[in-house]
């Protein structure tokens, strides 16, 4: 299947859109650098600073598959422009709040307009880009702009808050959304699914619910260890996501198309996607530390040898794309998998000799294998149901990936404390890496525990790769066609 050749329009509204991908994963990220200043200007109480950090997250990932759908019934260039003016007002009052509740108001609301950008963004691609090949080099430039912030967020902010107070982390999205909402009514089409009608709202909150106190509970999981209450946030969440789901299965205008889940094609690949953010998001936290504490690095020393795996992965998310002209995407997937689990086996030996060069190799051939598997994956969810649904199935990638996130963080997290621990019985109970500094024998632990994490996500990410090359094998184009229209790309994987 072919389609209508993108135009110049097109090609630059693309560019618009990659703005607002930017924008979302830098903020998300970008706090954390300047917690410690806005800790001591603000003054807030630990619970409140939780909020501060976390309810930004909180709001994305509860609010994606609501936006997602609400754009394909109101018009995804309309929310979407809406969404980035929001963005850019709750940015200023964020950056000049003055007290702790002003600044968590801030970010829910920021929150609230990030969940309406990244499904629109993709769904408008989808839209812009009916040529299968054309629209897989177009999803490369999505996810590289969208994982581009996150990586960047570290120098960004280091940048920022040498020469500036806390609040200009924020301000950097004032001048993106600005232009993306100048320029998008003359670049961007409309699109919306024609056919829809009504808006599943007891069905929204019911997901919004199931994804806040997900989220919700296992971030204090991850902070709080073996405490009741996160298993139990967790338990509720699971009976809600099921309340969720029959619900969807029995009404006749269902938020939420379960029938593109038939497709065990559709399901490795959101599957593969979630897993990838799952191990990305669940060692991030591991490398930062191995490089400041173990091997005693400045925070922006740091940020810039972290440089090289950001180059690579972009240049991977182009290039990921172009492979599946000669090779089908499952094998491009498999592959990328395999170069994935690759990278964070050699990490493994930064700390028995191999050091920073081992760490830095690693953390580029890690990069150059994440970018296809997040690309490619992306590209055959949204392609596996019909143009007017693209902004749910956008939504329901996005959430996946949050969701993958937030459980790495817990668990790979989890499995560097134990280790550490185990490896330093002596330390006294409550202590972190961070008041180890200078401790032989607790860095000699850490370090024992950052090889352990890295094998452990080498072993998961090789999992997938072998569920990723015989689930998404070349097939018979006369198969099963998952539901709605597919593209080249879907074909690909069974050719």
């Amino acid at each position: 299947m072919t389609g209508e050749k993108a135009s110049t329009r097109n090609w630059l509204g693309l560019a618009v859109l990659a703005l607002p991908c930017l924008l979302v994963s830098l903020d998300a990220e970008v706090l954390n650098m300047a917690a410690p200043q806005l800790a001591r200007d603000l003054q807030p109480t630990a619970v409140q600073l939780l909020w501060i950090m976390d309810s930004y997250v909180f709001v994305v990932a509860g609010f994606l598959i609501a936006m997602g759908v609400l754009g394909d019934r109101v018009g995804r260039r309309r929310l979407l422009l809406v969404g980035a003016a929001a963005f850019a007002l709750s940015s200023l009052l964020a950056a000049f709040a003055t007290s702790p509740e002003l600044l968590i108001a801030a970010r829910v609301l920021m929150g609230l307009a990030g969940a309406s950008l990244m499904p629109s963004t993709l769904a408008l691609i989808r839209a812009m880009f009916t040529d299968p090949r054309q629209l897989a080099i177009a999803i490369g430039v999505w996810s590289a702009s969208f994982s581009l912030g996150g990586l960047a967020a570290p120098l960004i902010g280091g940048i920022m808050l040498e020469h500036f107070w806390w609040g200009s982390v924020f301000l950097l999205a004032v001048p993106a959304t600005v232009l993306l909402v100048a320029l998008g009514p003359a670049l961007l089409p409309e699109a919306r699914d024609t056919s829809a009608k009504g808006f599943d709202l007891g069905g929204a909150l019911l997901s919004l619910a199931a994804v806040l106190v997900l989220v919700y509970g296992i971030k204090r999981l991850a902070a709080g260890g073996g405490q009741a209450v996160p298993f139990l946030a967790i338990l509720v969440a699971g009976v809600l996501g099921a309340l969720f789901l029959r619900r969807q299965r029995r009404i006749p205008r269902p938020l939420l198309d379960l029938t593109m889940f038939r497709d065990a094609r559709v399901r490795v690949a959101l599957s593969a996607n979630a897993l990838s953010f799952f191990v990305l998001y669940g060692t991030q936290l591991a490398i930062v530390q191995y490089l400041q504490v173990v091997l005693g690095l400045s925070p922006l020393r740091a940020g810039l040898w972290a440089l090289p795996s950001v180059v690579a992965f972009l240049t991977a998310s182009l290039a990921g794309p172009l492979l599946v002209r000669w090779f089908p995407a499952g094998r491009v997937v498999a592959v990328g998998a395999v170069v994935m689990a690759t990278g964070h086996a050699v990490m493994a030996l930064a700390p028995y000799g191999g050091g920073l060069p081992a760490l830095v190799t690693g953390m580029v051939v890690g990069g150059l294998g994440l970018a296809p598997v997040y690309t490619l994956t992306t590209d055959l969810v949204v392609s596996a149901v019909r143009p007017e649904r693209a902004g749910m199935a956008a939504a329901v990638t996005e959430t996946g990936a949050e969701l993958g996130g937030a459980v790495g963080i817990a668990v790979l997290g989890s499995v560097v404390v134990a280790a550490y621990r185990a490896g330093a019985p002596g330390l006294p109970a409550g202590s972190t890496l961070m008041d180890a500094a200078g401790d032989g024998a607790a860095l000699t632990s850490y370090g024992n525990a950052f090889a352990l994490v890295s094998l452990v996500a080498a072993a998961l990410v090789a999992g997938a790769a072998v569920l990723a090359f015989k689930v998404l094998r070349p097939t018979p184009v006369a198969a099963e066609q998952p539901a709605g229209e597919t593209s080249d790309m879907v074909a690909s994987a069974r050719q």
